[in-house]
């Protein structure tokens, strides 16, 4: 079966064909918030292409444009992020990378924002060459060069095709699509250039926020968004560049910039792939899409603290690209259960989906085993981090429980041993930031038999020793067959509530909590049959007494 990523791969391939290199690129405004979504097209998306590419021999380059000249909006979620937000009122309109940084602690808001996202980029894919649009403005002679073509020559063309994708609010013919920054205000929203000197490579204008009016000179400021979009191709030679569904409208802005590029610019468009957003959910509520500006959503950043690169990747892979993800931090567990799962099933160890399988090769940064692996579940990950006498800490106390609970049977390879203290690394930091606080929990050294003894009456008493009796008798002790064996003692419903309630107050001194089973798979059993018996003589004497 063909993944719909190799099916992309093999339309792009013919265009590869005697170039000297392919450009794939990938473009953000660093507005605010830097999401995970932003990972979705324009790095996992882009990255997968280009790895392919090169597998057959294209050398393929992954390109990241920063749209750091876009006017700052000054939303309401952007204000809040300063400690004055009516000063901060005084930078709506500025370049982005012009306005300061909230915290300080850099130059300007775009590297404040950037850097929870950049700094991790190659977590999540191989080499990235990150560029800006203010270094192309400044420096790039391709890009000066399309700058100087669309407010001389080209200007007219330029306007009148813009003009057929803007409906009622016309651009007026003398319109020249390039705001420059304002010497007196920083603002590049409100300027309208009224002359070009193109010896001088410059633009004469007046602002309409202070009244200004002056030269300024091409390397300051921005072209018209579409006209911007296009430049950004002709600059970096761009051959494939994904694309958020707003553009994907037939007659939208991507049609629109095609045919700039196409019959005003006289070169050939990338090819493109439009993409579904990536929604939030916290507490089970789906909060909307990610935004950026909106600041809705977690960082790169953020995942890493609790789930490793290729997690995401897997889940960004295994979904077509115009289907919505909704990603949320607390959820990261059933994350890791479908990378393992996908896994299995690459290896043959389990049945499933060729695709997943396919999703699980594509999402690897590295190479993969020759065979499987062992796999730790993050959630049992996360119970040693809470269940043996270390925390975790100890590694040689997490596999001497690993062997007694015979999950682990075979010798480990480095593979194995790094891998499983990442995840208990990992786990762990999930369990303190975002586990539902029914995961933090602490085995009591001593059970609290009064309590429990008001409990076992009504045979439940009796229904505790039958299920130390029958996980006794257990030749595998596993969450399932620990499970299995609590489903399969007979209690009326009253007896089951204060079952569950005897057992959750035996082991965790409180009458709730997560499913039992999983956590009673990582105990010793010998600890847990002692446990038991001790419950249930203890509370035979409270009650006799």
């Amino acid at each position: 079966m063909t993944h719909w990523i190799e099916e992309i791969v093999e339309k792009l391939a013919p265009r590869a064909e005697g170039k000297e290199f392919f450009v794939a690129n990938g473009g953000l405004s660093v507005s605010g918030l830097q999401h995970v979504g932003r990972l979705r097209g324009e790095i996992t998306i882009v990255d997968t292409v280009v790895r392919l590419l090169r597998k057959r021999g294209i050398n393929a380059h992954h390109k990241l444009t920063l749209y750091t000249v876009d006017a700052w909006k000054g939303k309401d979620t952007q204000l809040s992020q300063f400690r004055d937000p009516e000063e901060a009122k005084t930078y709506k309109g500025w370049p982005l990378y012009m306005v300061p940084d909230p915290y300080g602690c850099h130059s300007n808001w775009v590297e404040h924002y950037w850097a929870d996202f950049g700094n991790y980029l190659d977590q999540f894919s191989e080499k990235v060459e990150v560029v800006t649009t203010k270094d192309l403005y400044e420096k790039d002679e391709r890009m000066k060069r399309f700058v100087l073509l669309s407010v001389t020559e080209l200007r007219e063309k330029v306007v009148s095709t813009i003009n057929k994708y803007r409906g009622e609010k016309k651009l007026h013919k003398d319109y020249i699509p390039f705001q420059p920054i304002c010497e007196k205000c920083g603002r590049v929203d409100a300027t309208e250039a009224i002359e070009v000197d193109p010896v001088n490579y410059r633009v004469k204008y007046v602002c309409k926020n202070c009244g200004h009016e002056g030269w300024q000179s091409l390397t300051k400021g921005k072209l018209n968004w579409r006209v911007e979009w296009v430049g950004v191709w002709y600059a970096l030679n761009v051959d494939f560049e994904p694309y958020g569904k707003d553009h994907a409208t037939p007659g939208g802005s991507r049609d629109s910039c095609n045919e700039l590029a196409e019959k005003v610019y006289g070169f050939k468009p990338p090819e493109g792939l439009a993409y579904e957003w990536v929604g939030y959910r916290r507490q089970g509520k789906d909060l909307g899409d990610m935004g950026s500006s909106d600041f809705i959503g977690f960082s790169p950043k953020q995942w890493l603290e609790v789930a490793e690169g290729e997690v995401l990747r897997l889940i960004y892979l295994s979904a077509p690209p115009m289907r919505r993800v909704v990603l949320s931090l607390e959820e990261v567990p059933s994350y890791y259960d479908e990378y393992d799962k996908a896994e299995r099933v690459y290896y043959g160890v389990e049945e499933g989906d060729p695709l997943l399988a396919k999703s699980y090769t594509l999402s690897a940064l590295k190479p993969l085993p020759e065979k499987m692996p062992f796999q730790l579940r993050y959630i049992n990950a996360m119970i040693l981090s809470q269940v043996l006498p270390s925390k975790g800490e100890d590694f040689n106390e997490v596999i001497a429980r690993l062997r007694e609970t015979k999950q682990l049977k075979q010798d480990l390879t480095d593979y194995d041993i790094h891998r499983i203290k990442t995840r208990i690394t990992l786990a762990k930091k999930w369990l303190q930031l975002y586990a539902p606080a029914q995961y933090r929990i602490t085995i009591v050294e001593t059970p609290p038999v009064k309590e429990i003894s008001k409990l076992l009456g009504d045979g439940v008493r009796e229904l505790l020793i039958e299920l130390r009796e029958q996980l006794y008798r257990l030749q595998e002790w596993n969450e399932e067959e620990i499970k299995k064996t609590m489903m399969n003692i007979k209690k009326t419903p009253q007896q089951e509530k204060q079952f569950f309630k005897a057992l959750y107050l035996a082991f965790f001194g409180k009458e709730y909590g997560p499913r039992l089973a999983p956590y009673l798979a990582m105990l010793n059993k010998d600890f847990v049959i002692q446990r038991l018996a001790e419950v249930t003589n203890s509370a035979k004497g409270e009650q006799d007494g």
